[in-house]
């Protein structure tokens, strides 16, 4: 999401021939919701007809449908009404990204220092290293790990960090630029996260309709709908693929938001990648039907 990050996504489309993104992205999201809706009602798989669902491991379409994101939802909705500690829960959240662990945490753990780092501490692995990596923060010259900043910084700094995103005029791109201006993070893609879920819990603060910056896996995908659209930028090309929402998947369960539009051109990149034999089902890309999904 900065330019100085380099993006090993960025040539995944390359001689691809995509003749209608719009379309391709619209079913992507009606043939995974599909699939969503299937396991829930555990039905056997496989749940898709189309190998590459069968085979590749894919996020839900609506991101509070992950699992991870419903943990979240669970454990930060505890401090919905105090923005500080919401803040720090969400960061915290974020920089762990690992569902056993924020579930194990209960408020009276939380909200004091010593028992959070001993809690975090008895997990072997305490957060989702290999799928969500996030390097250590800068703050006021001193470098914290990504451990520190999750049970101890998170926790000096949550007023500062309130002030900041609250001073962004609800604008998540402006939020994240403030925030990343103390963290100086090259990848500031976690910083993004904790701050477009404030939304869910505090509209007021960060608007749910906010644009956001785009990540590195989104960009091939968004350039294709952009260039098909005639936009000048991929936040145009969001506000666009809000309002064909209506026209392509009217059923849908709600409306897009921008942040669903990003987040869903990665998947959709990820998707077309396999298509274009640049991504191959082998690793933690390979799915497997009986273990749950993450986030």
């Amino acid at each position: 999401m900065k330019n100085e990050l380099i993006n090993p996504y960025a040539n995944a489309l390359d001689g691809l021939d995509i003749k209608d993104p719009v379309y391709d992205f619209f079913n992507f999201c009606q043939e995974r919701e599909k699939i969503r809706i299937k396991r829930e009602k555990n039905e056997p798989s496989p749940w898709s007809d189309d190998l590459i669902f069968q085979n590749g491991r894919f996020l839900n379409v609506f991101r509070e449908d992950d699992r991870v994101s419903r943990s979240i939802l669970n454990f930060a909705g505890r401090y919905k009404d105090d923005l500080p500690l919401l803040v720090q829960a969400l960061f915290f959240a974020r920089w762990c990204n690992k569902q056993e662990v924020i579930d194990s945490i209960s408020n009276k753990i939380f909200t004091n220092k010593k028992m959070l780092k001993e809690k975090v501490n008895s997990f072997e692995q305490w957060c989702n290293f290999n799928a969500y990596p996030v390097e250590p923060i800068n703050w006021d010259d001193k470098r914290h790990s990504r451990l520190n900043s999750a049970v101890e910084l998170f926790d000096d700094i949550k007023i500062s960090l309130a002030d900041l995103i609250s001073n962004a005029d609800g604008n998540v791109i402006v939020a994240t630029d403030k925030v990343n201006e103390r963290f100086k993070m090259v990848n500031n893609f976690p910083i993004f996260m904790a701050i477009i879920d404030i939304s869910w819990f505090r509209p007021d603060i960060i608007k749910p309709t906010s644009p956001v910056p785009t990540g590195i896996g989104a960009v091939a995908f968004l350039d294709r709908l952009q260039e098909f659209l005639g936009l000048e930028n991929h936040q145009d090309t969001c506000e666009k693929m809000i309002k064909l929402q209506k026209k392509y998947w009217p059923e849908a369960k709600r409306e897009f938001l921008p942040i669903d539009i990003e987040y869903l051109s990665c998947e959709c990149r990820k998707y077309f990648s396999y298509v274009n034999g640049t991504k191959k089902f082998e690793g933690k890309n390979k799915f497997i039907p009986f273990q749950k999904e993450s986030v």
